[in-house]
């Protein structure tokens, strides 16, 4: 069968659920995924075909999309800042929102006058922005804590994959009472850090009806939701902590709810913090802050 014939199957079947651009979108995600080529070689080839058997993939991977499943999470992969990850259903999907907050890091860093970065990330999950942050500070040694141990193992996986080395540690950063006491039989942590950023859970349960099914049916609820009553809990908890073990004039850095910029900006300045600014993200929404001790 010709791909481009399949193609008006492929995007006639799913216009029900999602609009042009998001099929289209798909459509050549998995192009490249099964066949290895991009739209531009499909544009060359038009007589491009598949056969029985990648037919077969074609169709399967269509009734996923049809139950409204993350497409990254039915080819097991995604790529962010550039670099390719593996993702399942114990780690969030990364976001273009996440890798402005990799760019603003970067950017402040790049030129850190330390010979060694000290960076911890807290709520890794794919380790998505600590593979980013490693692959593109040589001079960073980094170390990132998650609470799912699934969520590590893929983590761990994508730094063989990105050919960086992290130090994993597993833990629920809400009972760490101090980042110089977490569980590590293996490694030697750093007593301080220069770098803390966490992109935690934020996303408050009243504000689940804003969110897309494909995101509340299939990605992990532990990583993204709060309760409406303590919706900054983990900024809270993780500033405090950071507070003890920065270095002076060291930096933390947050994802956080748009809804909440405001109320986090004032969390920070109240714990202490300093040169406390609030981003906004490419869709205008209030999205990163990075503050000092």
């Amino acid at each position: 069968m010709l791909v481009k014939e399949y193609k008006t199957t492929f995007l006639h079947e799913l216009s029900p659920l999602y609009d042009e651009m998001e099929i289209e979108s798909f459509f050549y995600i998995i192009l490249e995924s099964f066949h290895n080529k991009k739209r531009i070689d499909l544009a060359l080839n038009p007589e491009m075909e598949m056969d029985a058997l990648q037919l077969l993939r074609w169709e399967s991977t269509l009734a996923e999309l049809k139950k409204e499943k993350p497409i990254q999470y039915i080819l097991g992969e995604t790529e962010f800042y550039g670099l390719p990850f593996l993702v399942n259903k114990n780690t969030l999907i990364p976001r273009p929102e996440t890798e402005e907050l990799v760019e603003l890091i970067l950017n402040d860093n790049i030129q850190h006058p330390t010979p060694i970065i000290q960076l911890l990330d807290i709520g890794t999950g794919s380790g998505c922005i600590a593979i980013s942050l490693a692959k593109n500070l040589p001079n960073a040694q980094v170390s990132a804590i998650d609470v799912s141990e699934k969520a590590l193992a893929t983590a761990q996986k994508n730094t063989e994959i990105n050919k960086v080395n992290i130090n994993f540690i597993q833990a629920d950063i809400l009972k760490v009472d101090d980042l110089k006491n977490l569980p590590t039989p293996n490694f030697q942590l750093p007593t301080q850090y220069d770098v803390i950023v966490s992109n935690p859970p934020y996303v408050r349960n009243l504000e689940k009806a804003e969110i897309k099914p494909n995101v509340l049916e299939y990605e992990p609820h532990l990583a993204l939701f709060v309760e409406d009553n303590d919706a900054l809990l983990f900024y809270r908890k993780i500033a405090e902590l950071a507070k003890k073990s920065l270095t002076e004039n060291g930096k933390l850095y947050f994802e956080i709810n748009q809804y909440l910029g405001k109320e986090t900006v004032e969390l920070l300045e109240n714990l202490g913090f300093k040169d406390v600014v609030l981003k906004k993200d490419i869709y205008g929404n209030d999205r990163m802050i990075s503050c000092s001790k």
